[in-house]
Order: structure tokens, then C-alpha cells, then sequence
């Protein structure tokens, strides 16, 4: 233990996003260019007592940016069933809203994710000729924004 010292995070070690079909939301992310770490199932009193929940059995997927310094970890509950909320909040709704990724071919990425159901939210814009960017909303409704730096063009 650190006397005095006042601790602060290591790293964003991850994002957890609860799912009903996890299958379209591994699909969706791996499009993305997410790359599969794991999966397994969750269980027990240790995972009862962490969420405050009771007789919890969840499956989980890890998934991972190419570069390994970001993950996301997906969610399905067997028991008891998740809860939903309203998957077309606008973005300015409270709360945790979006992720945002830095891609190299924004077109490209769209693309491919409107093949798994992605919606474009508004439009791509080229913000100050720095960067390109857009809102997609995937699966379940989660939303993410891509970033392409115009600068390394």
C-alpha cells in the first residue's frame, strides 16, 4: 500500500457493454477490426456479490485493438435476463454514450459495418481539415464514432 500517495489508474483496461445477441455484436466488432480474445462463462457468489445481483450466470467475450491497448468485454446474461434500456438515445442522453475509434479509411469501415446492420447517425463531416468523422449505431444499439486523421493523407 502507497502511504501518502494518492492512487490513480494504470490504464482503461476496458469497456463492458451488455448484450442480448452476442453473437451480431462479436460480428460487428471484428468487422470493426477488433480482434476475438476469449470467451467464457461467469458464475457464482464472487460474481453475485461484485454486480449485486443474484445467481448470475453471464457469458463474456473479450475483444482487443489490433495495437492490444484497448478492450472491449461483451456481455450476455443468462440469468437473470439483462434489462433494456432505450437503444436509440440520442447522444446527448446522461450517461455513457459512445466509443470513439481512429480508423485509416473511414468509407471503407462503413461500409463494411453497414453489412452488420450499422446506421450512419448524422453525416461524416470533415471537421477544420484535421479530421473526418462520424456517428454509427451498431448492434443493440451502441454507438460508436470513427475518427480519420486527415492529416496522414
Amino acid at each position: 500500500m502507497n502511504k501518502g500517495k494518492k492512487s490513480t489508474p494504470v490504464r482503461l483496461d476496458n469497456i463492458g457493454i451488455v448484450v442480448e445477441d452476442l453473437d451480431a455484436a462479436i460480428a460487428f466488432f471484428v468487422e470493426l477490426g477488433l480482434e476475438f480474445e476469449g470467451r467464457t462463462i461467469v458464475e457464482g457468489k464472487s460474481v453475485d456479490d461484485l454486480i449485486a445481483l443474484k445467481d448470475v450466470r453471464s457469458d463474456i467475450v473479450m475483444l482487443r485493438t489490433k495495437d492490444g491497448h484497448s478492450r472491449i468485454e461483451l456481455s450476455r446474461f443468462q440469468k437473470p435476463k439483462a434489462t433494456r434500456s432505450n437503444p436509440n438515445a440520442p447522444v446527448n442522453t446522461l450517461g455513457m454514450g459512445r466509443m470513439m475509434f481512429a480508423v485509416t479509411d473511414m468509407d471503407d469501415v462503413v461500409a463494411r459495418l453497414k453489412k452488420h446492420g450499422a446506421e450512419l447517425l448524422g453525416e461524416m463531416v470533415n471537421y477544420e481539415n484535421i479530421y473526418r468523422l462520424c456517428y454509427l449505431r451498431g448492434p443493440e444499439g451502441i454507438l460508436i464514432a470513427l475518427a480519420e486523421d486527415l492529416r496522414n493523407l
